[in-house]
Parts: C-alpha cells; structure tokens; sequence
C-alpha cells in the first residue's frame, strides 16, 4: 500500500519529529531538503540523525537516503516493529525529544516496545522524563492504552552537558483506539512536583521545595514536592538541579511546568529559590492557560483523536501553541483531515484564557501490524 503513496516534499529543518512520525504511521515517504543550506555548518546535527537512527530500530523495512551534505533526507517508512531496543540519544538534546515521538508511535508497533534511552533526562529544551511521566501516560490512558507493561521509569539521571541518564520505557500494543470526550477541565484538586539534584547538595532540592511553596500555598494546601537525590553511578556525569510540577484537576486533567538549571560552564549560575519561585509561577500561567491537555502533549491527543474510530472526538484545549498549530497543518498533508475548531471566550464557566474546542471525526486508522502475527 505504502509504495502507491506519492512522496510529500519539504524544505528546511523544522518539524523534522513530525514529518517523519506521520510519515511512518500514514505509510506516506516524504522528502526533506534544503536541511539549513544556508549556514556555515549545513545538514542534519547529531541529534537529528540520531533520531533517525532510532526510528530505523523500531521499524522493519525503512529507507532512508541522505545525501553527502547533509542537507536532504528521503524517508520511506516500513513496519513498525517494536520489541526490546536500546538507543544512545544524542546528548545534544534531552530525552524527552526522542520519547515525544515514541509515545506518538508505540501503541501501533507488531510487538509491544520495551525501549532503554541513555542521554539526558532533564533539560531546558526539551519535556522532562518526569513531566512526561505525569501528563502524557495518563493521557494515552483515556485513548484505551493501558497495561501492567505501561511505564516509564528513570533508572538514572543525567544533567546536560555531559548526560549519563537512563530511562526505560515499555508500552502494549492496541489495534484501535478510543474516541474521547474531554470537554470539562474541572477543578485544581492537588499539586505534585519533583526536585532533582544530581552531584551537587541535597540541600538544593529542598531549598527548591520550600520557595515554590511559598507561591503555591496561598492558592491550594494540598501540594506534595518530593525530593530526589541520585548519588554516585545513578546522578549522571554533569551537576544540576531542577523542579517539574503537575497541578491535577477533579476531572483527571493534568497540567505541568518545569525548570532545570543551567548546564554546568554555560550562562549565570541559578539559585535555588528562584527556579522554585519562576516554576511556580510558570506553572500557574499554564493553569491559566488551561484546557484539558497542557500545552506540552497537545499534538499527541491530536494526533491520537485523527487515529481514532470513525466516531468524534471532542478535546478543549488552552491557547495553541506554534508547534500544535504546524501539527494541524502536517495532519491534513498526511491523513487529509482538518479539525472544526471553535474558540470559547473565557466566560462565567471557563476561568482563565480563551479556550479552544477541537472536534474531529477519527480515520478509523487500524494497528495492520496486530492482525499478522
């Protein structure tokens, strides 16, 4: 089927993740080029190439043509896979890059993946092995994927610039997927958080609690940080500290912030107390914000309401991000759908920003993997 297909083509290196997810679940080859022609040091970096590696891992039968410079990819998506991979990602960029993708393709593999990524587990760029943990489990969890084999667990953490993190992460496979119905944000019942401190003080962790604390106590009094400190092997080869926080909602909605410190020679040094403060404060702008889903995991509850049943599914988001909105864009290229998106002012009902309802009627997309055996 997938050789019928014609070829999508781009230019340029942004949104590189979604245009070769998408190629792999729709079957569709795309053509990249014109990878950062233009600069002094032209092509793919290390970590893009790294991904690509890892996609070339969980499928069977990929082709993929890069030329000389760099600067042009040619991708033909084979069989997702899956089984037991191990990956050493690109220390270039935190895990959390590559696990994005992972969450988008896992749940359409032959055999349930069982994957161990090594590389750094918390930094500035990329979502957190925690926030991911905490928003976008529970998410999959309202497609239908769930299982004694769903998890995702730090073994190590690793701080850029030198990483050394671990992370195991294992997901069954489902052949379809639930149509959902998150309409009703609720209420912020509770707060959970998470300071990390690798090779530097213990103490650092719980300077961090205390001065998000301080913010946070005047709004909820159920807030729980917990404090984690890796010692020896298990801290990663680079120091660092950092929070992630998840606020939860009565109707089982999960929104998150996240902060790390600087890598260790780049930039001022940090201090404690204000990373808990701007982390507090970071995570009550994205309550504001609201929605269902926070902003982070957006386009993987689009991505998973296009690949539903033909039934409709409804999902209210907060304001959308640049990210979501080229999401839309690469979803109608690849799947030709487009979502009825109405914006809901932030009335009497609806506190905060001006919300976004997104309906759509899923493609009925099929795990054809699951049905071979």
């Amino acid at each position: 089927m997938a050789t019928q297909a014609h070829s999508l083509s781009y230019a340029g290196c942004n949104f590189l993740r979604q245009r070769l997810v998408l190629s792999t679940l729709s079957g569709r080859p795309v053509k990249i080029r014109k990878i950062r022609a233009r600069e002094d040091n032209p092509g793919l970096r290390d970590f893009e190439a790294s991904f690509i590696r890892l996609l070339d891992k969980i499928t069977n039968g990929s082709r993929i043509e890069i030329n000389q410079t760099g600067t042009t990819l040619y991708y033909q998506p084979g069989l997702l896979y899956g089984g037991s991979v191990e990956h050493d990602c690109s220390v270039l960029r935190g895990i959390g890059y590559y696990l994005e993708s992972l969450l988008c393709l896992a749940p359409f593999m032959k055999h349930p993946l069982k994957i161990v990524l090594r590389g750094v587990t918390n930094d500035q760029v990329d979502p957190s092995v925690d926030v991911l943990k905490a928003t976008a489990l529970p998410l999959l969890k309202q497609f239908g994927i769930d299982g004694e084999s769903f998890e995702l667990k730090i073994v190590r953490r690793g701080m850029p610039p030198g990483g050394g993190g671990e992370v195991v992460f294992s997901c069954p496979v489902r052949k379809v997927l639930k149509p959902i119905q998150l309409t009703d944000p609720g209420k912020i019942k509770r707060i959970r958080g998470m300071a990390y401190s690798v090779r530097v003080s213990p103490q650092m962790a719980n300077r961090i609690v205390d001065s998000a604390r301080s913010i946070l106590n005047k709004f909820i009094p159920d807030i729980y940080i917990y404090t984690d400190h890796m010692k020896g092997v298990n801290s990663g080869k680079s120091p660092g500290f950092g929070l992630s926080l998840v606020a939860e909602t009565t109707s089982g909605t999960f929104l998150s912030a996240e902060l790390a410190s600087n890598p260790q020679g780049q930039g001022a040094a940090v201090l404690p107390e204000d990373l808990g403060r701007n982390c507090a404060r970071l995570l009550l702008e994205e309550i504001y914000r609201g929605g269902c889903v926070d902003s982070t995991n957006q386009s993987l509850a689009l991505l998973l309401m296009t690949l539903g049943q033909q039934d409709v599914s409804k999902v209210l988001l907060g304001p959308l991000s640049p990210y979501t909105i080229e999401f839309l864009r690469h979803l109608k290229s690849f799947f030709q759908i487009m979502f009825k998106i109405e914006t809901k002012p932030c009335g009497e009902e609806l506190k905060g920003g001006d919300k976004v309802l997104m309906t759509c009627v899923g493609i009925g997309f099929s795990n054809l993997s699951k049905t071979l055996k």
